[in-house]
């Protein structure tokens, strides 16, 4: 059985823009660093926040990424995005966003116009998941998957379902395409189900509690906005759902492989990190204003 390594209480949160309030779990949490999550490199959450209405969005302005992937998930609230190969959207409540930053891009990302000039509560999950080495320099792309076509498994009981995002549940595939080994769930079930989950034993593994309250293989209750860290220990573990629940299960494969990091860059070599911020002053990722 794969047992629970620990619970963790979400990080005082610290703003990232001015449209983004997030508790870092990666790799500011001890024991939870970019080499102990790998391939899972950052973690931020943004747990349920009002943003009072405005003319002009909040969020980030234009800034690289390069070497890795992002994942935003949206549970309340809506994000615009752009980038300098052409691409941007909406990613609404529920939706997807899988983007591979590759070989380099600039990226911007702010609440979605019409949705600031109401406001309301904002709720999302940005996650950076390494590249392999042989992968570092694909070409940018980008995965939006709408929540109606994220692939769905049925529990048992009228007792909910499991947004496959990645990876796959009981032989069922998920819907975005990885560079390695990598399962992502949303559970979406309600009180009193039991969901049985089992990932290699090796695999970088953790739960984050969106909504509701939960226990792990019949453990300690597990509160809105806490993380569960598994242990390397085994493959099976139960997931009992106390209260209605919204869960995000990370499973991912270790790549085992140098991590050179700096800012946005996520590379392999120092020489490797340099030749990336090298790229960006001459222009290389393209121009987004």
């Amino acid at each position: 059985m794969k047992t629970v390594n620990k619970i963790v209480k979400p990080r005082t949160p610290h703003f990232v823009g001015d449209g983004f309030r997030v508790h870092n779990f990666i790799p500011s949490t001890p024991n939870m660093d970019m080499i102990e999550m790998d391939p899972f490199i950052n973690f931020d959450y943004n747990s349920k926040f009002n943003f009072s209405p405005t003319d002009i969005p909040r969020g980030v302005g234009v800034h690289p990424h390069k070497g890795f992937e992002t994942v935003t998930i949206a549970y309340h609230g809506q994000i615009e995005h752009g980038d300098s190969s052409g691409g941007g959207g909406v990613i609404a409540e529920g939706d997807v966003q899988w983007m591979t930053a590759g070989s380099g891009i600039l990226h911007k990302e702010f609440h979605e116009t019409e949705w600031s000039k109401n406001g309301g509560v904002f709720q999302m999950v940005q996650l950076w998941v390494n590249l392999p080495a042989k992968f570092k320099n694909t070409a940018p792309n980008y995965q939006s998957l709408k929540n109606e076509a994220i692939t769905r498994y049925n529990l048992d009981n009228n007792n909910g379902f499991i947004e496959i995002i990645a990876g796959d549940y009981k032989g069922i595939k998920g819907s975005a395409t990885t560079f390695s080994p990598i399962h992502m769930y949303n559970l979406k079930a309600k009180k009193g189900a039991e969901i049985n989950l089992s990932f290699p034993s090796h695999y970088s593994t953790l739960l984050l509690v969106i909504e509701g309250e939960i226990k792990v293989n019949d453990g300690e209750l597990v509160q809105t906005d806490h993380v569960v860290l598994m242990n390397r220990d085994g493959e099976d573990f139960n997931v009992q759902v106390s209260s209605d629940a919204i869960v995000l299960v990370l499973s991912g494969e270790p790549l085992k492989e140098p991590i050179a990091h700096h800012g946005p860059f996520v590379m392999n070599t120092r020489q490797e990190l340099i030749q990336a911020f090298e790229d960006f002053q001459a222009g290389k990722f393209g121009e987004l204003n």
